[in-house]
């Protein structure tokens, strides 16, 4: 069963976008599979403890909801055994939410934005329930100069591994900004592995420039080189690169303290060859970092000025390996340009023109609909598989993306409630593929032809003949590779029961996997082995209601 939680909340359409097009909780807890009817009443009981030492939790809130109304919830709060029960339970599948201060809040044997629900009827056992909550941990610590002195107003970014798009990749999940004693603090973390970063300007450093400008008046054209510094980006512990950083382990209950020490280096006064880019526009040079598997804009701890025409000067630049360009019109973080080492003082640099950017223009129609849905969102998705520009289509159905970057893109399309998928798209009459080659300059003009994710993909994971509650289930597209918008997840509830929401018609696969929640699963070379032994369905156009499995998945090991 799915649902949001405070990492992954449905609030606007764009989260549930790059969340690969989750459907908001409502459908997730909505038209599961057929369960045993029985009169009942049934109850609902166990003992919540904490995951780490065992020991029951006392003063703990517990939740109950009805998923098929969820405006039936009842709670109560657990004495000091931990014991948790609710009596006169009619038969359905409920959500089960825990909390406590000082504990992660979270849902029954809780994946991600997904749990297991729990199912009362006939057969079940729902009355030993063990609910286990995380302990939360504290990330504190001090910047500290090269005297051993706090640095005020750095920047600190927290870094974790996040799965949710199924591939592994490190990102800043949180930020803090030091206090007049340099110190920082992350609350209520999960546990996993951790990076950290830091960005900071020595209070003492003045940069003078190499030239004055014509007009200008007050320039430091000299200074002792003792002030003319700059701390480097420095990762946890004392490295300049993300791929150096050491990762600080976390478990629940954890409270950690550490210092991170920024140590100045000379700093760097670059030249770069600019040219006008349009008109009498300057395309003004950019730096970025490589920070993990994405890479951060970079703020000088000096000046940028044009020295003459055509001549930029940026000082204040610590040394190291840097991606140079230009500011990518269409917000896309990730650099265009190579990466390039910047050691020396005075290093030239070369800033080619600026491409022409590109602009796209698409009617959209939705196969089988006579009017286009309210608010329906096209997103453009770069190479790398990540939103870089979003527009909402007209109800005349047109929209169009203004200062594209050239490059290669896929489109998704969805409502706040329904994901669609890109049936058919063609240019000017030629048939295209799912993936757009937009050149610079170029005005490209496509008609689009979606479809809605109608069908409901249920069923039930066993093994052995048994049912497995908390498994994880992918529904598998044909060619993962181009498809990666069409994957579906679930977790299995206590029953073995699962439900695939919103899923576009086509050829797929569906596995069950058990504790398969950190795999890379959207990638073709690691699901092709657990599609080997799952179970092939058609999820045709014309299907009428859900679509049921008629036998059990059965569930693989990792």
């Amino acid at each position: 069963m799915m649902f949001f939680t405070r990492d992954c909340r449905a609030h606007h359409l764009v989260l549930a976008l790059v969340c690969l097009l989750i459907p908001s909780s409502l459908l997730a807890f909505q038209g599961s599979p057929s369960l045993s009817v029985s009169p009942g009443p049934f109850r609902i009981a166990g003992t919540i403890i904490s995951s780490t030492s065992g020991t029951p939790l006392a003063r703990a809130r517990v939740t109950i909801g009805d998923t098929k109304n969820l405006q039936r919830r009842q709670w109560m709060i657990t004495g000091d055994d931990g014991r948790f029960e609710f009596n006169q339970i009619a038969a359905s599948k409920y959500s089960l939410q825990g909390a406590k201060k000082g504990f992660i809040s979270a849902g029954y044997d809780e994946h991600e934005q997904f749990s297991t629900a729990i199912v009362t009827g006939a057969g079940m056992d729902t009355e030993h329930l063990i609910f286990r909550l995380a302990p939360s941990a504290v990330l504190t610590g001090r910047v500290l100069d090269e005297s051993g002195e706090p640095v005020r107003r750095a920047n600190v970014n927290l870094y974790s591994e996040d799965r949710r798009t199924g591939v592994s990749r490190i990102i800043r999940i949180n930020s803090d900004v030091t206090d007049d004693r340099g110190s920082f603090e992350f609350a209520e973390l999960d546990s996993s592995a951790y990076f950290l970063s830091v960005s900071a300007t020595p209070w003492y450093a003045l940069h003078p420039v190499a030239g004055r400008p014509e007009g200008a008046e007050n320039v430091v054209t000299m200074v002792d080189r003792s002030l003319d510094v700059a701390y480097p980006m420095t990762f946890y512990a004392n490295a300049t690169e993300s791929d150096e950083a050491t990762p600080i382990p976390l478990r629940g209950g954890d409270r950690i303290q550490l210092d991170i020490h920024v140590n100045p280096a000379p700093a760097l006064h670059l030249l770069f060859r600019v040219a006008n880019s349009q008109g009498d526009a300057i395309s003004m040079p950019q730096l970025q970092k490589r920070t993990f598997d994405t890479a951060d804009w970079v703020q000088p701890g000096g000046t940028m000025q044009m020295l003459s025409p055509g001549l930029v000067e940026i000082t204040g630049v610590a040394a190291g390996r840097y991606f140079v360009g230009n500011q990518n019109a269409s917000g896309d973080s990730a650099p265009q340009s190579a990466e390039v080492e910047l050691s020396e003082n005075g290093q030239e640099l070369q800033i080619p023109t600026s491409e022409p950017p590109a602009s796209i223009k698409a009617s959209v129609h939705v196969v089988g609909a006579s009017q286009l849905p309210q608010q329906l969102m096209l997103v453009l998705r770069n190479a790398k598989q990540r939103p870089v520009a979003f527009q909402q289509v007209n109800p005349q159905g047109e929209v169009e993306f203004l200062d594209v970057a050239p490059g290669q893109y896929t489109l998704m399309a969805a409502t706040a409630n329904k994901p669609y998928s890109v049936l058919r798209m063609s240019s000017e009459g030629t048939a295209l593929g799912h993936a757009l080659n937009i050149q610079a300059g170029s005005s490209v003009t496509l008609a689009i032809s979606l479809i809605g994710g109608e069908g409901n993909v249920e069923g039930f994971a066993k093994r052995d003949g048994k049912p497995v509650a908390g498994a994880m289930i992918v529904l598998v597209p044909k060619n993962p590779e181009s498809n990666r918008e069409l994957f579906r997840r679930d977790q299995s509830d206590l029953d073995g029961s699962f439900s695939l929401r919103s899923v576009i018609p086509g050829l797929y696969t569906v596995v069950a996997i058990e504790n398969g929640w950190d795999l890379d699963w959207s990638e073709p070379g690691v699901i092709a082995h657990y599609c080997q032994h799952g179970r092939e369905i058609q999820v045709s156009d014309r299907a009428e209601g859900p679509i049921h499995l008629d036998s059990a998945v059965e569930v693989q090991a990792k």
